[in-house]
C-alpha cells in the first residue's frame, strides 16, 4: 500500500512539515486543496500551525513525523 506524501515547505527548517494526503484526493488535486486550506487559516491574523494542522486532519490529512536530513547543496 502506498502513501501519498505532501511536503509543506517552510523558510525556517523547523517549520516543515509532512503530510500524507488522503487516499480519495488525488496527487495533482491536493496542492491546490492544501493552498486553499492555508488560505482559509490566513485569514486569522494570529493563525499558526496548529490551526493549520486543524483544518488538514478535518479534511483527512495526516501529519507525519519525519528527519530532516542534511542540504544535498
Amino acid at each position: 500500500m502506498n502513501k501519498n506524501l505532501m511536503i509543506l515547505p517552510a523558510l525556517r527548517q523547523e517549520d516543515i512539515r509532512l503530510v500524507q494526503i488522503p487516499e480519495d484526493i488525488e496527487e495533482h488535486e491536493a496542492y491546490r486543496y492544501v493552498t486553499g486550506l492555508i488560505a482559509k487559516a490566513e485569514e486569522n491574523p494570529d493563525y499558526d500551525w496548529d490551526d493549520i494542522q486543524d483544518l488538514l486532519e478535518e479534511r483527512g490529512f495526516e501529519t507525519v513525523e519525519f528527519v530532516l536530513g542534511p542540504s544535498l547543496d
